[in-house]
């Protein structure tokens, strides 16, 4: 009598297995395959969960349902995958910045390397290769990395929409971005020879205090330009960061830490509040740096050139408007502010951020003598110098 022999599964009816506790299937549509998580794995004596033939029936749904959708899809491109995750995004609220952020990332870098190739054939090879010719062209680690995090969540999306099986990203080595320690800032000379610069005689007397609001809040561009004079506390000596603007579009600021307060100096409030006489705008909800006869706010290009003319006619090195930010973080963390507090009042959501202001805190030897202070009244803990024994 021959043994009976063990039936084998049908060609194209996917298998099933168990992995960590729950019923897996798997399955191949076309030359993809695909694998999902079925459920949880009954027990013995439990109720819940699934049998092995309810994992079987599970898995012959799922490869009806979800192999047409990605038979269907499978010309869906990088380029049109990635334009419906972005309009999904927007209509979720995602900031305007945000957008064509992610926009320029696709257009510019994703479409035009993938091409036509559809997501399902999109290989960890295919994103390396990516990676390589961004390199070639001399593309920024920075840029390369959004890139990358953009074409991460359109594979995500499309694993969801049966747009793709799987996400190559994940299996690929992102480039590594190399920090400079170096930042640029103005000392106290050329900060005040900034100030008393020959400047615009219209715009004059608001790109001052503008400078000078910058270098003693550390704050960026798009939010002193959308400051309100209600965000200016005399009475409490802060400024508190409520919104921004940027590239014309209104908003508030990226994360929960940037909104804040930073605390206002005798000096600069002094400024303001001369500014703020001699302005024509003075209501609570008028801009605090707006045009000086339209009450608007400030043109970013304009403002740029002007700043930049300010620091030839001050004899002053070529600095961005941005390295005011550098000033504050510089001169808080030499005065003694603590980074965790610098932090704070910079908005920084990383703390690694705010570690580049770290070279300029007090000297060390300051630190040795706090030690000192802490332990050097014990008796016990004296060593001679000479031989280094406890004395």
């Amino acid at each position: 009598m021959e043994p009976e022999r063990k039936s084998r599964r049908p060609h194209g009816s996917g298998s099933v297995f168990l992995h960590r506790g729950s019923w897996y299937g798997r399955w191949y549509v076309g030359s993809h395959r695909v694998k999902r998580r079925l459920g949880r794995a009954r027990r013995p004596g439990e109720r819940e969960g699934l049998t092995k033939s309810q994992a079987e029936r599970e898995l012959r749904a799922r490869m009806q349902r979800e192999s047409v959708v990605l038979t269907t899809n499978d010309r869906v491109t990088v380029g049109e995958a990635g334009r419906r995750v972005i309009d999904r995004l927007e209509a979720l609220g995602r900031k305007p910045s945000t957008i064509r952020a992610y926009r320029a990332a696709l257009e510019v870098h994703l479409a035009p390397h993938f091409a036509a190739k559809s997501l399902n054939r999109i290989r960890a090879d295919d994103v390396e290769g990516f990676i390589a010719a961004e390199r070639r062209r001399g593309v920024a680690v920075k840029t390369t990395l959004n890139a990358l995090g953009l074409l991460h969540s359109i594979f995500e999306q499309g694993i969801r929409r049966g747009w793709a099986s799987s996400n190559p990203c994940k299996h690929v080595d992102k480039p590594v971005r190399e920090r400079s320690g170096e930042i640029r800032f103005l000392d106290s000379a050329e900060l005040q020879a900034l100030l008393q610069a020959p400047v615009d005689e219209r715009f004059g007397p608001t790109d001052r205090t503008l400078y000078l609001t910058a270098a003693m809040t550390g704050l960026p561009q798009g939010e002193l330009l959308a400051l309100r004079w209600r965000d200016v506390d005399w009475t409490a000596a802060r400024v508190r960061v409520r919104r921004n603007y940027v590239r014309g579009v209104w908003g508030t600021p990226k994360t929960q830490r940037s909104t804040r307060a930073i605390p206002l100096a005798d000096r600069l409030a002094a400024e303001l509040e001369r500014h703020f006489q001699r302005s024509r705008f003075q209501g609570d909800d008028d801009l605090v740096f707006a045009h000086p006869e339209r009450g608007t706010v400030l043109d970013h290009s304009d403002l740029g050139r002007r700043f930049k003319k300010a620091l030839v006619s001050a004899g002053v090195r070529k600095v961005r408007f941005h390295d005011l930010r550098h000033t504050f973080g510089t001169r808080m963390a030499a005065a003694g502010a603590p980074l965790r507090t610098l932090q704070e009042w910079m908005g920084h959501r990383d703390f690694q951020t705010t570690l580049v202001y770290a070279d300029y805190a007090p000297d060390t030897r300051r630190e040795a003598e706090l030690v000192e202070t802490a332990f050097g009244g014990d008796a016990n803990l004296r060593f001679s110098p000479e031989t280094g024994a406890r004395t």
